[in-house]
């Protein structure tokens, strides 16, 4: 009989296999001289504009016969590539000197199509065997002029493939666009252009197994490096310092506390520096709204999970540079087979905060994080089939999604949430519940939630913001990130800063005699995803060139979904440290 664990490996494998998430072995072909080496024409697109991608062939280029299109996997799509067959032919070993492969007459029409192109900074994306291939299509000769009306437009007419092999197998290429073989498009005139190609291939000793080293090279650079380990050393610092700072906290404050409250009553008078102990009454009462707190707690482990995996998945080396889509397809499927975790998480503490509609709390974290998702997704959509760019899923893709979500994701959240409700665990409080809350006093404004999050966010943000730059140039940008090691530790940090933060803030909180921390708790941990999200605006107005509707809203809309699945996953790692540590201060002294 098979065990769910069976199955749910079972489930994954095939999930994986169809996706395209193993190494495919299209890219180990061995060839001999004279054979067909697979060529494919991408896309084209902005330069500066990475989600506003259009079909290679929506230009006016010479489509040869036959254009096949490439049966593309789940991640290939989601990544907005859509592959066809190339007009070159760049059999192995097969050199080629201005082989002319179209000669076409250029309407007007398509003039102005090309030049409007050349204008933005298009550039075109291929593969070869496997290896990405870019190149931009024209340029613009602005002779030392400021007015755009007489800048001149010129479309490369000729492109240079230059290829290294090793014995029987392709290690790398380039393309160089021919300078001097050009067509102009200045005017708005019907243009003849003969559309020509260069194929030198050259041997090398480069293993092909190291073929892909050329790509990761850029941001393992000595002077990247440097950066990076500086940010590390900075967000070491910055635990070290919490550290010590709580520390302090637990070591000498606490100590003083503990010597107090074991004294008699007569000892135990000074509220003021040690008011924790007299709200031992209401700081377990269960929090309000406690459907949505359970659901969030339950997200955001569920993304925790996530993330673990991931980077799991990123240093064995899965997602080396360019494997197509295997990030997009990790995301996917292993979101649906930790939904389970998202229910038993969630399901179980509504049970222990005495919940009794743990069906509509289910339902609440189903649809918490996927909700807000799913209706950016249908915008971004809309705005990406207007633009009829690639980034617009085709309806097939779209029903394989949902039938993941429908058979894999929902059935999971039903299970585990079923198992969270049966396991019957009790909330663990140390203290009795009074039946009426006391009074909370007044407060100074810099108590209050919002000063406190922007203390409580602060501090991890800046322990990874030197990384967040090169994690936007990879994301929304054409860098390669590849050392994953780096960034897990910057993680770690992250996790770690979160914790001790709220740690700290918390016991502020109580010490002022103010016992609604359990949402104080979560508001505090997750504020660093607002801070991030404030970073998107820094970095789309100050440090990138994205411009229109279509790349806004998607830097825009895509990243408010990112920093909301933050804020729930760091807002979970708060409340979590922040609860064993009330539960360890309130344990330690005796409360009547």
């Amino acid at each position: 009989m098979r065990t769910p664990t069976t199955i749910l490996l079972l489930v994954g494998a095939i999930l994986f296999s169809g996706a395209g998430y193993v190494r495919s072995d299209a890219s180990d072909h061995r060839y001999k001289e004279g054979d067909t080496v697979p060529l494919y024409a991408n896309k084209v697109g902005p330069f500066h504009n990475p989600s506003e991608t259009y079909r290679y062939f929506d230009l006016p280029f010479c489509i040869p016969e036959g254009v096949k299109e490439k049966k593309e996997a789940l991640g290939e799509v989601l990544n907005g590539d859509r592959l066809v067959s190339a007009p070159y032919k760049l059999n192995f070993r097969d050199e080629k000197e201005s082989e002319v492969y179209c000669n076409k007459k250029l309407s007007k029409e398509e003039v102005k199509q090309f030049r409007k192109a050349v204008e933005k900074d298009y550039y075109f994306q291929m593969y070869y065997d496997d290896l990405p291939i870019w190149g931009f299509i024209g340029k613009v000769d602005k002779d030392i002029k400021s007015d755009p009306s007489e800048f001149k437009y010129f479309l490369y007419k000729h492109i240079q493939f230059e290829i290294l092999y090793n014995k029987d197998r392709v290690i790398e290429i380039s393309a160089r666009m021919d300078p001097h073989s050009l067509v102009d498009l200045t005017e708005d005139k019907e243009v003849d252009a003969e559309f020509m190609y260069t194929v030198k291939w050259k041997e090398t000793e480069t293993p092909f197994e190291k073929r892909m080293e050329k790509y990761s090279m850029s941001s393992s650079l000595p002077h990247h490096l440097e950066i990076h380990w500086f940010s590390i050393i900075n967000s070491c610092v910055t635990v070290l310092l919490l550290t010590g700072f709580l520390a302090t906290i637990l070591m000498r404050v606490l100590k003083n506390d503990f010597m107090k409250y074991a004294q008699d009553e007569e000892a135990a008078d000074d509220q003021e520096e040690t008011g924790w102990k007299y709200i031992h009454g209401d700081v377990f009462r269960f929090p309000t709204h406690n459907s949505l707190f359970a659901a969030s707690l339950g997200s955001g482990t569920q993304l925790f999970t996530l993330t673990i995996f991931i980077f799991m998945l990123a240093l064995v080396g899965v997602f080396y540079p360019y494997n197509r889509g295997a990030l997009f397809t990790a995301l996917v499927v292993i979101y649906a087979l930790t939904s389970g975790i998202a229910g038993y998480t969630s399901a179980s503490f509504y049970c222990q905060l005495e919940g009794k509609s743990w069906v509509r709390n289910l339902l609440l974290t189903g649809c918490l994080f996927c909700g807000p998702l799913f209706l950016t997704f249908c915008f971004l959509n809309t705005v990406a089939i207007t633009y009829t760019a690639t980034a617009a899923l085709p309806f097939g893709t779209i029903v394989v999604i949902v039938l993941i979500w429908t058979l894999v994701t929902s059935p999971l959240l039903v299970l585990g949430g079923i198992a969270g409700k049966n396991s019957k665990a009790e909330f663990q409080a140390p203290c009795r519940t009074t039946k009426y809350p006391r009074e909370i006093p007044p407060l100074p404004w810099y108590r209050s939630a919002i000063p406190q999050m922007a203390m409580a966010g602060f501090l991890p943000f800046s322990a990874i913001y030197i990384e967040l730059y090169y994690i936007f140039a990879s994301v929304w940008g054409h860098r390669i990130y590849t050392i994953y090691s780096i960034l897990f530790i910057v993680f770690i940090i992250l996790i770690i800063v979160t914790a001790f933060i709220t740690v700290a803030l918390t016991y502020f909180q109580l010490a002022a005699e103010d016992h609604q921390w359990w949402w104080r708790s979560f508001l505090c941990g997750g504020s660093t995803g607002l801070f991030i999200y404030a970073y998107c605006l820094y970095y789309y107005y100050a440090r990138s060139d994205m411009s229109g509707f279509m790349q806004t809203s998607f830097f825009f809309g895509y990243m408010a979904c990112i920093c909301y699945g933050f804020f729930l996953m760091l807002g979970t790692v708060g409340f979590r440290a922040a609860l064993l540590f009330v539960r360890h201060i309130y344990r330690s002294i005796k409360c009547e």
